[in-house]
């Protein structure tokens, strides 16, 4: 029996072919995807290793996951010593000791004066540093040139020389926030030990020139280096450390730092991970679609074949298993070529990612066990379980069969299906309609758990839902297209499971690329919505990397003639009972001048340690007017704020939880360095020309934009239309598969109406007819696939916008517009699907065509 289930499969070359196309596709998806970001978190791991020494002075919290990005905001107000050093270096066991001076936000120019990577990886300013890393590995290591000597010379990382279009020996520009723009002469390239970057910039300074840009010209550090003698216990030496040290200062050992950070990164790869595996997913439920349809149909077609095993004595569970181990001869093909596809996929997005400017060392990406066990494991098992349907009816095959040729009952059991979609549609509404307005907590889940019900319910029963849908096309073709049009729509329902299952795998891709639209558009509106109204001020002023940038921008755009007043953000974090909370700091005067904010109780924080806080902060954490909130800023020192008054945020964000006059803010954050600037115009002032003095302002800090309300909803929906297109490529792939999936229905049709088709062109139709006849049944399931998609995709967008219309998601758009064009491509999508497949049928010849049995 598996001999001829060999014989069969290679007897029908293209049917192997295309099932297995499907299962290629979804598992590279899934290959490439582990194969990626398995070589992503070696490559930070490799990063962090060399970038921690084998103990490391910090300030509190610095490694610490509920308090990591605190160091940037604390790193400015605590500094160390050299008698601190000192103190260290003469601790038994301790080899070595530097001073660590390290700045974000350092970002060098191009050779045409634009800055690098903005909004995108890190750049990282830092002094040079001699001392190996942890466990006596490569620290910094010197590629080419020779270190920073002079107050002149910097050194800066392979990629970022490459990228900027210098070379060595030439002069190149940096900018940032403290410092401005400034000039230093490349004289050589380094990386840290494994020579990867991962996209950060790095430049490197001498120790003066780092203490001049970032410290004031004061001869501290920020942090401490410490290398061991050979076989000491840094674990050990830590604690010895730690009682050296200042206060607000910890001594964290290389290990435990090394995995801080890297447990940091990878909650983010694992969300990648997550993220990505999502759609593969969806590729695979899609690509299920296809093998199902094909093998019920093969099952038809080869009823008489089967019935012959029956007849000579085959039992219904040997018919069964060979259909079985035809789909895991399938499975083992897609899922070993469709790894081979996922490492190429995998290499081919590492060169993308390189060429963008992300260095990975130099490191060959490699299937992890996780990736082929994966593969093999979703290739065989999602082959299979599509099978299983088909099989179990191949095994029912009668072996009268065999003598009539004829096996009815293809209908049989549509009914029940019919039922049971329409129970899961019902079910799925009920909860969804629960979700939407009954439930308070797990609204979310709800509504989620019921589109997912109406999504099968509906693929259940789109035999009798999507009636509507070719009736429609039915009149619509017998009127143009005359006889031939009446044959395709007889074509296209007298199998109603078949199309149904072809027309579901389209309906599920075009129902998530719906629903994204609508959720892609709604929050284009929300924003349009939210900056209109919440946002004060006539021009915003930001950096492109949301960072901070110099006072001086505020004091020189005062001075701009039409300018009536400037109003200052500044914001960081600080922590409260051991959990981050922001605070902003602004003049009391420029309270609701910025944002739509509101002071719903009290007054204004305009004494020492006074704080407005947000009234839902204050329910929370039990808190009125004349409370003390006690806060911990960056000199690591109890703050207590008393709570003069309440307020409310704007619609879709605000000021945070706390509020605080620049003279308490001093103790939270540098009092030179602002986050936001909205601009008052006097009345009758010009905005163009206003607008175009503050460009010239802010020329020489390029990572500092300047925009009125319009540039600003251009630039947040930019953003939210980068995701959706990403996301759209992502769900390409289910499309693609959804199309192969109507190529291979057809094809195999085709192939089954081999003698009808034979009839038909024997009683004068043309091959031009022909073609047209199975274009049309194409577009049918085409257009009833995305009818029904879309349809769906509408009202799972707008229900999910109802749920999250708390978290800033206001207002409800449907993009009809792109939708109609969805419409369109899929009547599109189904007229190039039917090439192949009526190109095939109009070659047949018609003597041979009415011969075949």
């Amino acid at each position: 029996m598996y001999k001829a289930a060999l014989k069969s499969l290679l007897a029908r070359k293209l049917r192997l072919v295309m099932s297995a196309l499907a299962i290629v596709l979804g598992v590279a998806f899934v290959a490439g995807t582990l194969i990626f970001t398995g070589m992503l978190k070696s490559t930070f791991d490799d990063i962090m290793r060399g970038t921690v020494a084998d103990v490391n002075v910090v300030v509190k919290g610095s490694f610490d996951p509920e308090s990591m990005n605190m160091q940037q905001m604390s790193s400015t107000a605590m500094t160390l010593t050299p008698a601190d050093l000192a103190k260290i270096r003469a601790v038994p066991g301790v080899k070595e000791v530097e001073g660590v001076i390290s700045m974000t936000e350092v970002f060098p120019l191009d050779t045409k004066g634009k800055v690098l990577a903005v909004g995108g990886a890190p750049a990282i300013a830092s002094n040079w540093v001699t001392a190996p890393a942890l466990g006596n590995t490569a620290g910094i290591t010197l590629l080419s040139g020779h270190e920073p000597r002079a107050a002149d010379e910097v050194v800066v990382d392979p990629k970022t020389l490459e990228r900027s279009g210098h070379q060595l020996g030439g002069t190149m520009k940096f900018v940032g926030a403290s410092t401005g723009k400034f000039s230093k002469k490349v004289v050589g390239t380094a990386s840290w030990g494994s020579g990867g970057t991962a996209g950060a910039m790095y430049s490197f300074y001498s120790t003066s020139e780092a203490q001049k840009l970032f410290l004031g010209g004061k001869d501290v550090y920020q942090s401490g280096w410490v290398s061991l003698e050979a076989g000491q216990d840094p674990v050990a030496r830590s604690a010895e450390i730690n009682k050296l040290v200042p206060q607000g200062y910890e001594a964290v050992d290389g290990e435990k730092a090394a995995d801080a950070t890297a447990n940091a990164v990878g909650e983010m790869l694992n969300f990648i991970d997550t993220f990505l595996l999502v759609f593969a997913a969806i590729a695979l439920v899609v690509a299920s679609f296809l093998i199902v349809n094909t093998f019920a149909i093969l099952v038809a077609q080869r009823s008489k074949e089967l019935a012959l095993f029956r007849a000579m004595g085959a039992s219904r569970g040997q018919v069964r298993n060979t259909v079985l181990f035809e789909a895991l001869v399938i499975g083992l093909i897609g899922a070993t070529v469709g790894l081979f596809v996922g490492w190429l996929l995998a290499l081919g997005i590492i060169s993308l990612f390189t060429k963008m400017g992300m260095d990975f060392g130099g490191e060959m990406p490699r299937p992890g066990w996780d990736a082929v066990l994966a593969s093999y494991a979703i290739g065989i098992l999602v082959t299979m379980a599509a099978a299983w349907m088909p099989a179990r009816t191949a095994g029912r095959v009668p072996p009268v069969v065999a003598m009539t040729g004829v096996n009815g009952g293809n209908d049989k059991g549509l009914g029940r299906r019919i039922w049971f979609g329409l129970f899961l549609v019902l079910a799925g509404a009920l909860a969804m309609a629960a979700g939407l307005w009954w439930l308070d907590e797990k609204r979310a889940l709800a509504t989620g758990l019921g589109a997912v019900a109406v999504l099968l319910g509906v693929a259940a029963a789109s035999p009798w839902m999507g009636r509507p849908v070719t009736w429609v096309l039915g009149r619509l073709y017998r009127a143009v297209f005359g006889e031939v049009g009446k044959l395709a729509e007889l074509n296209a329902v007298r199998q109603p499971r078949r199309t149904a299952a072809t027309a579901s795998a389209l309906m599920l891709s075009l129902a998530l690329v719906s629903a994204l639209s609508v959720l892609g558009a709604s929050a284009s509106g929300s924003l349009r919505t939210q900056i209109s109204e919440g946002l004060r001020g006539d021009l915003l002023v930001e950096s492109a990397t949301f960072g901070n940038f110099p006072h001086t921008i505020a004091e020189k755009a005062q001075q701009v003639d039409g300018v009536e007043k400037v109003n200052v953000l500044r914001g960081g974090m600080a922590m409260r009972d051991g959990q981050r909370t922001w605070i902003a700091v602004q003049d009391p005067a420029s309270f609701d001048r910025m944002l739509a904010q509101e002071l719903v109780e009290g007054r204004q924080a305009t004494g020492s340690n006074e704080a407005l806080l947000n009234k839902d902060a204050a329910e929370e954490w039990g808190k009125k007017v004349g409370d003390v909130v006690s806060v911990v800023g960056g000199n690591r020192k109890p703050v207590p704020l008393k709570v003069v008054g309440l307020f409310t945020n704007a619609e879709g964000g605000g000021l945070g939880n706390l509020v605080v006059n620049q003279q308490t803010g001093a103790q939270f954050v540098p009092p030179n360095q602002d986050q936001m600037l909205t601009v008052d115009l006097a009345p009758g002032a010009d905005l163009t020309r206003v607008h175009t003095e503050l460009d010239r302002i802010t020329e020489e800090l390029p990572m500092v934009r300047v925009m009125d309300s319009a540039e600003l909803i251009e630039n947040r929906s930019s953003q939210v239309n980068q995701l959706l297109n990403v996301i759209y490529a992502l769900l390409g792939l289910a499309v693609v598969i959804s199309i192969l999936g109507i190529v291979n229905t057809l094809g195999l049709s085709v192939v089954e109406r081999t003698r009808e088709i034979g009839l038909l062109r024997a009683i004068a139709l043309t091959r031009g007819q022909l073609r047209t006849m199975i274009t049309l049944e194409s577009v049918v399931i085409a257009l009833l696939g995305s009818v029904l998609g879309i349809t769906l995709g509408v009202v799972f967008g707008a229900a999910l916008q109802h749920v999250l219309a708390d978290s800033g998601l206001s207002s409800l758009t449907i993009p009809w517009a792109r939708l109609l064009v969805f419409l369109a491509v899929a009547a599109l999508v189904g007229v190039l699907a039917a090439v192949w497949p009526a190109r095939r049928a109009a070659r047949l010849n018609v003597l041979d065509a009415i011969a075949q049995e």
